[in-house]
């Protein structure tokens, strides 16, 4: 296969890469370019470990070709706050939501994208929203809590400054 160059923003950052146009995003994150807070479900965009923000919206990363990126934003675990401060971290810490912790990455950056849209989701809406996410371990009610708590500040938040700015 021959590699193309593509050219899109990560975490705010541009980046520019020679690659086969159909290598998933999620490889490139993980193998390429050491995102390592992705992670790798069951490749078929079906469990939601792998969500990350295309553009604000979150998507597969493993079904998604990395041709697909040219000139658009993606954003990962890693990128949704430098400190990991973040209203939706936070919470999900004071929750304990993570058990295994597998699905967290994916399972947060579906609820940051609830978030940015709905200030102040129903219990309704976050089922909805969260759906396409799989916890194996079963902590949906300690999810359901967190994005709760998260809402209550998530409009407020301002991410820490980066040391020496």
């Amino acid at each position: 296969m021959v590699k193309q160059s593509i050219r899109f923003q990560l975490n705010g950052q541009p980046r520019e890469l020679a690659i086969e146009s159909d290598t998933p995003l999620l490889w490139v994150l993980r193998d390429e370019l050491g995102m390592n807070g992705t992670k790798f479900g069951c490749g078929m965009g079906l469990c939601g470990a792998c969500t990350v923000h295309l553009d604000d919206t979150p998507i597969r990363s493993c079904s998604i070709p990395v041709g697909a990126l040219s000139d658009r934003n993606v954003t990962t675990i890693e990128g949704l706050s430098k400190n990991g401060d973040h209203p939706l971290q936070q919470a999900w810490v004071a929750e304990n939501v993570p058990q295994c912790g597998y699905c967290q990455s994916g399972q947060i950056m579906s609820a940051a994208a609830l978030l940015a849209s709905n200030s102040k989701p129903t219990d309704t809406d976050i089922d909805n929203a969260m759906s396409g996410n799989i916890c194996r371990c079963g902590t949906y009610g300690r999810i359901r809590k967190a994005i709760k708590r998260a809402a209550a500040t998530v409009q407020t938040w301002e991410p820490a400054a980066e040391a020496g700015a």
